[in-house]
């Protein structure tokens, strides 16, 4: 709704809500991290399956089964690369004291990039082990 209240409001000449462009950038990236958490839970989460395909027929010695293993601790590593990187940049966003929204400080909005990301990569590590979810 506020994208669209900002839209209107820009076209009828009354600027919109000056916090509104920041507030919908802000429900994007929570929308995106949740709705990675939720696909990641089920193992929905897109991927590039090119290899899986090439050496899913057993070729070179490798099982399906293994395959998907080492491709799930493919995943948690850049999973854990990704959050650590993140949480450098939330730091660094704390410590410069950028502001979101309103009074809102941007690294809380920011947050949920280290923690999703963290949640996944422990996900996608217990999955290399566990095996494929159900």
């Amino acid at each position: 709704m506020l994208p669209v209240a900002q839209v209107v409001l820009r076209n009828l000449g009354l600027g919109g809500f000056y916090w509104g462009d920041s507030a919908v950038r802000v429900i994007v990236l929570w929308i995106a991290m949740l709705g990675a958490l939720i696909a990641s839970r089920e193992d929905n989460h897109i991927r590039i399956d090119l290899l899986s395909r090439l050496f899913s027929k057993g070729s070179l010695g490798f099982s399906a089964t293994t395959f998907q293993r080492a491709n799930y601790l493919f995943t948690c590593f850049i999973l854990v690369i990704f959050a650590y990187a993140s949480l450098q940049f939330v730091y660094y966003e704390y410590v410069d004291g950028a502001i979101a929204f309103g009074l809102v400080p941007a690294w809380i909005c920011e947050l949920i990039i280290p923690l999703a990301s963290g949640l996944m990569s422990i996900r996608y590590f217990v999955y290399s082990f566990r095996g494929l979810p159900q």
